[in-house]
Order: structure tokens, then sequence, then C-alpha cells
């Protein structure tokens, strides 16, 4: 073949492989806007419906959330079910900004290396993903009911919860600054080929994969999450205000730096905290 035609071809094959490429980022981001759009909404439809479900005053100057009690003949295994569901859904809408960039390298990985569903193993790894968080979700309910069911029963335990909360905190701003942060933030950055010796290729693999990357993922986000369990769950501009900061440490330049600056906005967080307990007392 002739020279010139040999390079119009190669043109001709990295143009079209450009065209699949950028059509497939348009549905990927396109579906992920979607679901992001479907959870955001959810998610503020049930914090107006908690909101008007009215909270527990308790000793202390604080109030508890109804969240972690049954209400209306509800069962536990119903009130925990209803949780991790909410859970699931706000996670999806916290969480989803800054690992879709991560799932879209994943599944362009897997194209490169020569994969014929990358698509769907994309969308087991997030599953696997999220599934991770629920699993979290249901671990937080266990512990957030039984301290709730202590403090309805043991005044001195409900008067020191504010107290306690500002040190989770404080010690959640503290360990922005550490390399065990440092580390687990930039192996969900990494990914797909941090802490893997090869990328998976079948489901069970892609699904093992997702949940690893949670797992990364829960460990990196442990300050942000535990600031918001204690500051309200429930509470939206918490809750934009934490989607913002995981995003902003997983996709800004100097990450690092990003990381520490939150760190010293929760820091200042709990001491405001701490002084309004003491003041409280």
């Amino acid at each position: 073949m002739h020279p010139m035609r040999i390079s119009e071809c190669r043109e001709f094959a990295r143009r079209a492989t450009g065209a699949r490429t950028s059509r497939s980022r348009v549905i990927f981001y396109g579906v992920c806007a979607l679901l992001f759009a479907l959870s955001a909404a959810a998610t503020i439809a049930a914090c107006l419906s908690m909101s008007t479900m009215g909270e527990m005053p308790m000793p202390g100057g604080w109030t508890l959330s109804m969240m972690w009690m049954p209400m209306c003949g509800q069962t536990w295994p119903a009130v925990a079910a209803s949780f991790v569901g909410m859970w699931i859904v706000m996670m999806i809408a916290m969480m989803l900004p800054s690992v879709a960039p991560v799932l879209w390298r994943y599944g362009e990985a897997l194209r490169g290396a020569g994969h014929g569903r990358a698509a769907l193993m994309t969308l087991l790894a997030g599953v696997g993903y999220f599934a991770t968080w629920a699993a979290l979700g249901l671990a937080l309910f266990a512990l957030g009911a039984t301290l709730a069911a202590l403090q309805t029963q043991m005044p001195a335990l409900s008067r020191a919860a504010p107290v306690a909360a500002s040190v989770i905190a404080l010690s959640a701003g503290a360990l922005q600054f550490t390399a065990w942060k440092a580390h687990y933030l930039r192996c969900c950055r990494q990914t797909p080929r941090c802490g893997h010796r090869a990328l998976p290729s079948r489901g069970v693999a892609a699904m093992q994969y997702g949940l690893r990357l949670g797992l990364h993922c829960c460990y990196c986000c442990a300050s942000l999450t535990a600031v918001l369990v204690v500051t309200g769950m429930m509470d939206l501009p918490a809750m934009v205000a934490v989607t913002t900061a995981i995003t902003l440490e997983r996709i800004a330049p100097r990450s690092e730096y990003v990381a520490r600056g939150i760190g010293f906005v929760m820091i200042g967080a709990g001491l405001f905290m701490m002084a309004r307990a003491a003041w409280l007392m």
C-alpha cells in the first residue's frame, strides 16, 4: 500500500477512535448527571420530610433526630432499612461528583486493554463502590441507634454529647494532616491501578474492585463523614459543605494542601462547638 494511504488510514482510525471516546464520555457523564440530580432531589425531599417530624429535646441543650428511633409502630428492622436506603441515596448525591471521573478512567483503562464489556464492568464497579457505603451506613445506624437509646435513658451521657461531638470534630480536623489521610487520598486519585496488579476482566472481579475502591474512599472520607454525622446528617448546608470538600480533595490540583485547608476549617468548627458546649453546660 502507498505510504500516503497508510498514513491516511491511521489518521482515519485515530479520528474514529476519538469520536467513539467522546460519544462514550458524553453518555457516561450524562447518565451520572441524571443519577446525581435524582439522588439530590430525593435527598432534599428526605431532609424536608425529616424536618416535619421534629426532634427530641435532650439534657445538655441539644436535640435528638428521630431518624434513630422507631416511630408510629415501626420495627427496628424497618427503621434500619429506611435509614440505610436514605443513606445510600444521600451517598450517591454526595460521592458521585468525585467518583465519576475515577469510574470513567477505569472504563477507559478496560477499553484500552481490549475488554469488550467495559461498560458493564464499570457499572458493576460502581455497584460495588456504593455497596461499601451501604455497609458503612448500616454500621453507623447500629452505633447511632444504640447511643440514642442510651442517651434517652442516661441524662449524664446526654449532657456529655455536645462535648463529645466537638472532640470528634477536632480529631477529624487533625486527621486531615496525617500521612494516613494523604495515603488514601492519593490512592483514590490514582485509580484504577492503585494497589492492583492488573485490571479486573470478569464481573466478580469488577465488583471486588468497586468494593475495594469504596473501602479506600470510606477511609479517605472518614474525617468528613464523622463531622457530617455529629453536625447533623440531614442538615442540607452541612451536606453541601461536605460534598464540596470531598470533591475538591479529589479533583483539585495539589490536593494535599486542599485537604489541610479543610482540616483547618474543621478544627475551627470543632473549637466553636466546644465553646458552645461549654456555654450550655
